[in-house]
């Protein structure tokens, strides 16, 4: 028997006051035609009202497209969610209190779908404690709105050791997409680089009493997909939408076989990055991985650390992997975060997070917003626009060593470097080490306590937290100790009596033959 149905039969079966459930990993694993479809009966009938809008990753294009769709008064009433930024609309809504919004960490919404599929008491994460998303703090609310709304985070006690107990929730529609579907609704994902949470929601749906509708691009035959290609089986699938325009891959990628890993792609035809600010912050960071280890690269900056690796040398001796479930291979930048040229596997990206949570991961590396001399970072709320935490809490709080990697200050800085030394031209506007950052995202003395090794590296320094506070480690040879760094920070860091010189060779335009291998084979 077919399930196959239209984009506009499927916006039929939401219903007021849902909770719904989707994939995505900005716009993979997002079923676009199903979700306007909802918007298009919305703003014709004002059905469905009140939906709880749940997502792990980031649901959009930071164009518009993506869960933006559904952030109409009415239609929206609740989101639980990691992470706004690429969905302005919903950042806006967030902004003017036009709708709840809950900020959970990417790896604990994942793993409360396998939660609420066995029909589990909710996750237990010690991820979030001592950050904004702790009841003690406020408790992942997003606005003003929501702190009259009820708790859905609880402090617990558990053998004299505290934990973070987040609650379930049902799952009345999970929305997924994949590739190709047969009559019968076993679903493939041969186009797709990413394997996301699919498998995990539409359990999760089952187990609520819920439906799973699954928009592909292709149908099948019944029964003619190889059994082992198929990611969801037929038994959890209610409704099919075969899409009628081709679906994005990636945020600004409609295809790229190199991404599905139908072909490989020679890596020395990654450009060098520039010599500029972000090329020696990523240099330094490099000299802190080493050969046989797997490593995780936040959106921003640190993607630039792939660059490095491979124009040193030394691609093929670390494993790259993101927070999307991808393993292996070279990270894609900007709209193409998460998906990697070259990929060796690709994993359910709720079993990838029990990975990090387990503390498997060697090093992680993320953006600087703000930090203080607590090591506390805020990159959850900058500039007064709601972020949220994204899969940042579950790797940073877990992995043996956390690089926070960003300019030493924001917003015009400029520099001259290419002899050895460092010269600020320009220094920019706003301070990023405070004596205290406006919302806690990232806790570093509890990930300290925890035995993660935290360093903070800039153009200009290098910082490492200990019990006993910040210390700053190394500044950049060219740079004038109380000028460029003291009077520039908001609280005074531990300063040793053998302050170290960052290296020269990271501020030249050719670093050195064999320099970066040296430090990387140890």
């Amino acid at each position: 028997m077919t399930k196959v149905i239209t984009a506009a039969q499927a916006a039929e079966l939401f219903k007021d006051g849902d909770y719904v459930a989707t994939s995505s990993f900005g716009l993979a694993g997002w079923a676009e035609e199903v979700a306007l479809a909802v918007e298009e009966r919305f703003l014709k009938t004002a059905k469905p009202r009140d939906i709880t809008h749940i997502h792990a990753g980031g649901a959009g294009n930071f164009q518009g497209r993506g869960g933006g769709v559904w952030a109409k008064e009415g239609l929206q009433k609740r989101l639980i969610i990691s992470h706004a930024g690429s969905e302005p609309q919903c950042m806006e809504m967030i902004n003017e209190n036009k709708c709840e919004a809950y900020n959970f960490p990417l790896g604990v919404i994942l793993q409360l779908y396998n939660d609420i599929a066995r029909r589990g008491p909710g996750v237990f994460s010690k991820v979030g404690l001592g950050t904004f998303i702790d009841p003690r703090f406020d408790g992942g609310r997003m606005n003003e709105l929501t702190k009259k709304a009820e708790d859905i985070i609880e402090l617990k006690v558990i053998d004299g050791e505290e934990w973070l107990h987040y609650k379930k929730f049902p799952v009345n529609v999970a929305m997924i997409r994949a590739t190709t579907a047969d009559e019968y609704g076993n679903l493939s994902a041969e186009k797709e680089s990413l394997s996301l949470e699919l498998l995990a929601l539409a359990q999760a749906a089952k187990s609520s009493g819920g439906i799973t509708i699954a928009q592909v691009e292709y149908l099948a035959v019944g029964s003619t997909i190889h059994p082992k290609k198929i990611k969801v089986p037929g038994i959890y699938v209610d409704y099919v939408v075969v899409a009628e325009k081709p679906q994005m891959q990636t945020m600004v990628t409609q295809y790229n076989p190199a991404f599905s890993g139908d072909i490989r792609v020679p890596v020395g035809s990654i450009p060098p990055m520039p010599l500029n600010e972000d090329k020696i912050i990523c240099r330094r960071a490099a000299m802190e991985v080493r050969a046989g280890e797997s490593c995780n690269l936040g959106i921003g900056i640190p993607q630039g650390t792939a660059s490095i690796l491979a124009e040193e040398g030394c691609a093929s001796k670390v494993t790259l992997i993101s927070e999307s479930g991808s393993i292996g291979g070279v990270p894609g930048v900007r709209g193409d975060f998460g998906h990697h040229y070259n990929i060796e596997s690709s994993t359910n990206q709720d079993a990838h997070f029990n990975f990090y949570d387990g503390g498997g991961l060697d090093t992680a590396i993320f953006g600087l917003g703000e930090t203080d001399a607590e090591g506390n970072v805020n990159a959850s709320l900058l500039n007064g626009k709601v972020f949220g935490v994204g899969g940042f809490l579950n790797v940073a709080c877990n992995a043996k060593k956390t690089i926070i990697a960003g300019t030493f200050s924001a917003g015009g800085l400029k520099i001259k470097t290419g002899d050895g030394k460092l010269t600020i031209e320009k220094e920019g506007r706003f301070k990023k080490f405070l004596n205290k950052v406006i919302q806690i995202s990232f806790a570093g003395k509890v990930a300290v306590r925890s035995g993660v090794e935290l360093l903070f590296i800039t153009e200009r320094a290098v910082f490492r937290l200990k019990e006993e506070g910040m210390i700053l480690a190394e500044i950049a040879p060219g740079i004038d100790l109380q000028k460029d760094v003291l009077d520039l920070m908001e609280f005074k860091p531990i300063i040793p009596p053998d302050l170290k010189t960052m290296p020269e060779g990271i501020f030249k335009p050719v670093w050195g033959e064999g320099e970066l291998k040296k430090i990387v084979e140890g």
